[in-house]
């Protein structure tokens, strides 16, 4: 089935169509179908190299859109008012990925937001799993367009860069290693950024305790001030009395 489904999507490669399965492709992807778009667009970039850049935006366009329909899935059309999951959500339950996968990406969203979307568009990972979670469990919709964006745009424009720049010898290399790469990469990339927030966050710490002391600092030596004017004063006024 996945087989002969493959080559229906490579045969629209030799079609003057081919970019507009390439964008539907990419359009329900997102949502429902079960092959990446990645096929059809590497297979797009060999016939037409100077036009990479150009599938790969169309191929931009139709998923993000894809990403924005899963999310209406998952928020308008998953549970029915009385909480209980909607024909649509059993269907994708049976056909689709299973309800532990989704509910272990909903305590994901809990804890990461930006960064799971990010991983599920640059990785192999199922993306119409991440997009439908995210929806029905509410995640902020303009974060989620724009690591969407920029995760699957980082994804189609390196493979079109590739193939632009080395022409078909890249393709076999694509094949094997693509996804391990850019696995590697995003592990990489969120590393580094909690690094940096821990790093920050250290020395935002060190700031806020410097500036506690210097105001326990400031209030003691205030204090210490007006205790000494107290002294002066009360030993002025026994001067007087006497």
């Amino acid at each position: 089935m996945i087989k002969r489904l493959y080559n229906w999507v490579l045969s629209w490669s030799e079609s003057r169509w081919g970019w507009l399965a390439l964008f539907v492709i990419a359009l329900f992807e997102a949502s429902w179908f079960p092959l990446p778009p990645d096929v059809l667009l590497i297979a797009l970039c060999l016939g037409a190299p100077k036009k990479s850049f150009r599938f790969a935006t169309l191929c931009l366009i139709g998923s993000v859109l894809g990403a924005s329909l899963g999310y209406g899935i998952g928020h308008f059309l998953w549970v029915t008012p009385s909480g209980d999951p909607t024909a649509v959500a059993t269907f994708f339950y049976d056909h689709v990925f299973s309800i532990e996968s989704f509910n272990n990406v909903g305590s994901l969203y809990d804890q990461f937001n930006f960064w799971i979307v990010f991983t599920a568009g640059f990785t192999p990972l199922p993306f119409k799993l991440f997009t439908i979670a995210g929806g029905m469990f509410s995640i902020n919709f303009v974060m989620f367009i724009i690591a969407s964006m920029v995760s699957r745009g980082m994804r189609f424009f390196l493979i079109s860069w590739l193939i632009w720049r080395f022409g078909a010898p890249i393709k076999s290399f694509i094949d094997k290693y693509f996804n391990l790469l850019a696995t590697l990469f995003t592990f990489i990339l969120i590393g580094f950024t909690a690094l940096a927030f821990w790093l920050f966050g250290s020395e935002g710490g060190s700031a806020e305790e410097s500036a506690t002391d210097s105001v326990e600092m400031v209030e003691s030596t205030t204090t210490s001030n007006d205790s000494a004017e107290g002294d002066v004063i009360e030993f002025e006024a026994t001067a007087d009395e006497r």
